[in-house]
């Protein structure tokens, strides 16, 4: 499935834009403030139904309007018309609606996953470099992408997690019987859905790792050895043996109730796959703490390929591919070899500011290249 086209209006510095896309690379040009950052986190909103970067859509609306509206047209293959998703967000009503060829979809979740997309941005650093958090956030999004079960079971966790926690700080405050009567049956739902999950991770990272390997020798050959490893629960390191081996409920268990009062008397969760983090190392040294910037680098725009390649293989779509700003930060060497594997993608769209500082960049006759100027397109 590829995108055809898209129509902005009242987004972000774009009054009013419509622009047609090719099956294969497109370039977006343009100087600081044209907006070609927003054309990507509008497509990234009709795949996800979310900005990528805004936690409010009324940041998003064009300065003096009420409302801002994204349509793009999606093809099952050239010239075959497949469906038609549109954004519409009113300030005013501060509401935001969905529709799928002119039907309102009123759960995100029905969205996320229909048009996979795997998007590439400087703000990447944060998952080799930043906080479990972040990366748990990225692991999370790749495998609801790919399966509607764990969205669900994650959705059902996070669920449970409010409740439980607003639970700990009523007991904190009074220590009633029946409160506590109430806090077993939480947990018993946060250990049956936190044990979903971790199953399902610990099979995503023995998976995942094979395309992280696959992608990183096409960028560095042979030169350094990636590895993915998920750190479920404390003391425990997710591997095919383990995975067999290990109780997960029981071993759940077992920790929440250690901890029980400490949560109480602190009034949070303590324990579960919200608090787990995943590894990554380069050498079996440990990429957040040894790693060099430019292997970060490198190792982000690895994660972003192997997640291309991974849910193209499992939903048997090819996802949108977005890279934003991907090549000012990488030497020309490293910046040719992914130009050339985007040649296996399918259908990319690049952002870059001026052509003349990327000559390593490969362009055949089937890619387009846009350059925006003041609210204007010019096909080049």
């Amino acid at each position: 499935m590829i995108l055809s086209s898209i129509n902005l209006k009242n987004f972000r510095s774009h009054t009013e834009i419509q622009l047609k896309f090719s099956g294969s690379l497109n370039y977006i040009v343009g100087g600081n403030g044209q907006g070609k950052t927003s054309i990507l986190e509008a497509i990234y909103y009709l795949c996800t139904t979310r900005s990528n970067s805004s936690k409010s859509d009324s940041e998003v609306v064009r300065f003096n309007e009420n409302e801002f509206e994204i349509t793009g047209f999606f093809e099952t293959k050239a010239g075959v018309s497949g469906s038609e998703a549109r954004v519409y967000y009113s300030l005013i009503e501060n509401k935001k609606f969905y529709f799928q060829n002119n039907k309102h979809i009123n759960r995100a979740a029905d969205v996320i996953g229909k048009y996979p997309v795997v998007l590439l941005t400087p703000a990447d650093h944060s998952i080799t470099q930043g906080s479990p958090g972040d990366r748990r956030k990225f692991v999370d999004s790749v495998i609801s992408q790919a399966s509607d079960a764990y969205l669900k079971n994650l959705l059902d966790y996070n669920r449970t997690l409010r409740h439980r926690s607003s639970l700990l700080t009523s007991i904190k405050e009074n220590r009633s019987r029946n409160s506590f009567d109430e806090l077993e049956a939480w947990s018993a739902k946060l250990i049956q859905t936190g044990a979903e999950l971790i199953r399902s991770r610990i099979k995503f990272a023995n998976e995942f790792d094979e395309y992280i390997s696959v992608s990183y020798k096409r960028i560095m050959e042979d030169e350094e050895l990636p590895k993915i490893k998920y750190a479920y629960l404390p003391g425990e390191t997710a591997s095919d043996e383990i995975n067999e081996k290990t109780d997960i409920e029981e071993r759940f268990s077992e920790l929440l109730n250690g901890r029980r009062e400490e949560e109480i008397r602190r009034g949070i969760n303590l324990v579960g796959p919200h608090r787990d983090d995943f590894i990554f190392e380069i050498n079996n040294l440990n990429l957040r703490m040894f790693g060099s910037q430019g292997q970060h680098k490198t190792f982000q725009v690895v994660l972003r390929f192997a997640e291309f390649f991974y849910l193209k293989e499992v939903t048997g779509k090819a996802p949108i591919f977005l890279l934003d700003d991907v090549f000012g930060e990488l030497d020309a060497s490293r910046s040719l070899k992914i130009s050339e594997y985007l040649r296996e993608v399918g259908q990319a769209f690049i952002t870059i500011t001026d052509f003349a500082n990327f000559s390593f960049l490969v362009k055949t006759d089937d890619d387009t290249i846009i350059k925006l100027n003041k609210g204007e397109a010019v096909y080049a």
